[in-house]
């Protein structure tokens, strides 16, 4: 039996098989549900787990699919054809907001049922994207449960000041992985300054490696400037700015 499963695993590898589609996991909180969308690459050599800003909500499911228009979960496809298993991580079912407290608190125990489940999984390693308010999230899980379990960080559109969780605001300077720090540099979000998100690398003191990059290209930008539409979610920039992140991942370099 073992040897026919194995066959069959190396013909779907062969044929480059996926699995795609909505999961709703068991968080431990009576009836709650933890929607994650899942993107299995048989290439993959990473999973990522993006984070969204807001209150991440799956938007409505259309064929299977969530039409959430946060800049990591629109920009997934981007990120599974550069090779890497996707698990985008959205709003608990008992919730109804995601605000900043519960991203530094009962969010990461969430993550890391998510993080333990992509392990069990996929058993490859395992990288934190967190954009806008989701840099807060992937911030402190990756803090709070260290390279033993997070491999590296990306922190897309980081929340900089006046919030609770803030970057500046967290023990960053613990974090031993990894760490790429990617903002627009038009972003006109009150709370997301280009200026200040360049200045956390000054604080990830024992983090291996790290690095700054300034995204300028994009257009026609629309809307509130804290939105994924506007320069704050690299709007009509997105393949390249995922191809930015996805080649440090690939080669992590001051």
């Amino acid at each position: 039996m073992k040897f026919i499963v194995s066959i069959f695993l190396i013909f779907f590898s062969i044929l480059g098989y996926s699995e795609e589609g909505m999961i709703h996991l068991d968080i431990g909180r009576g009836e709650a549900r933890l929607p994650i969308y899942l993107m299995q690459n048989s290439n993959a050599i990473a999973t990522l787990i993006l984070l969204p800003g807001g209150d991440a909500q799956t938007g409505k499911i259309i064929d299977g699919k969530p039409s959430s228009g946060n800049f990591v979960s629109r920009s997934r496809e981007f990120f599974y054809a550069e090779n890497f298993n996707i698990i985008v991580v959205y709003r608990a079912s008992d919730l109804k907001s995601l605000d900043y407290p519960y991203r530094i608190n009962e969010h990461v125990k969430e993550l890391r049922e998510v993080i333990t489940f992509s392990q069990n999984r996929f058993r490859k390693p395992v990288w934190l994207i967190g954009t806008s308010r989701g840099s807060v999230s992937a911030t402190a899980t990756s803090i709070a449960l260290g390279e033993s379990m997070v491999q590296g960080l990306v922190l897309t559109s980081s929340v900089t000041s006046k919030k609770i969780g803030a970057i500046a605001t967290q023990n960053v300077g613990i974090l031993k992985m990894p760490i790429l720090v990617i903002h627009h540099k038009l972003d006109a979000c009150l709370i997301c300054v280009p200026s200040e998100a360049s200045e956390i690398l000054t604080r990830l003191k024992s983090a291996p490696i790290k690095k700054f990059v300034l995204i300028e290209g994009g257009s026609n930008p629309e809307g509130d400037p804290c939105h994924a539409m506007h320069w704050h979610g690299y709007i009509n920039f997105e393949k390249e700015t995922v191809k930015t992140i996805t080649d440090w991942i690939k080669n992590p370099q001051n």
